[in-house]
């Protein structure tokens, strides 16, 4: 059995290449043409695992796939190996906010740590978000200011169409001329962080927000 070697983002990735095979195959396109579709996307799927044995590239490969049935099949498949977003406990996510003294913590036992690429909660009392990553083989946390929108727009993290909030966190960054100088940086995420790590396929943005916030 091989081991688990897929993340959160991974599957949804994977999800979205089968809807797009799916849609090729509605618009009865020519048979070359879904063959094409097939092909890239399998190649698309395997260029997200360079490292990986002759097993898991052979669970990944879909070109056989015919049904909704075996696509439904091939989903439940993958999941059995799903990495696990890292167990916390409350004492080491309130190390990772130090400053915040009257840290509010959401309740870790209700969260489905296998399908999710970020940990986030919103303190409403404070209008506070918090996100959890683990990026570099670290955990890392930043505290950020938000404010609801109620309105749809692009999500930066998962980039779907959404209900979003706008958020903002003071980075790091320092002049040494001025000592009160600062940098905020922010932007458009889901509302709910919960359905922004159901569709999120790529991590490049919030890693790259993540480590500008905390100059990593």
């Amino acid at each position: 059995m091989t081991e688990k070697f897929i993340r959160n983002e991974h599957l949804n990735f994977i999800k979205k290449q089968i809807a797009l095979i799916k849609d090729s195959a509605k618009k009865n396109v020519p048979p070359t043409v879904l063959a094409a579709v097939i092909e890239l996307a399998n190649a698309k799927i395997l260029d997200l695992f360079p490292n990986i044995s002759m097993d898991q590239q052979e669970l990944l490969d879909l070109s056989r796939l015919k049904t909704d049935n075996e696509y439904v099949q091939y989903i439940q498949r993958l999941s059995s190996f799903l990495l696990p977003f890292p167990k916390l406990t409350e004492p080491q996510l309130k190390k990772m906010f130090p400053k915040n003294k009257k840290l509010k913590l959401p309740d870790l036992s209700k969260i489905d740590l296998s399908h999710l690429t970020y940990l986030s909660w919103n303190d409403l009392g404070s209008n506070k978000k918090f996100i959890v990553y683990e990026l570099d083989g670290k955990m890392v946390g930043i505290e950020c200011r938000f404010i609801t929108t109620s309105k749809k727009n692009i999500c930066s993290f998962c980039n779907s169409f959404s209900e979003v909030t706008y958020f903002s966190t003071v980075t790091k960054a320092k002049k040494s001329n001025n000592p009160d100088y600062y940098k905020s940086i922010g932007n458009l995420i889901c509302a709910d962080s919960s359905e922004c790590n159901k569709k999120i396929s790529n991590v490049d943005y919030l890693t790259t927000f993540l480590k500008d916030s905390l100059l990593m």
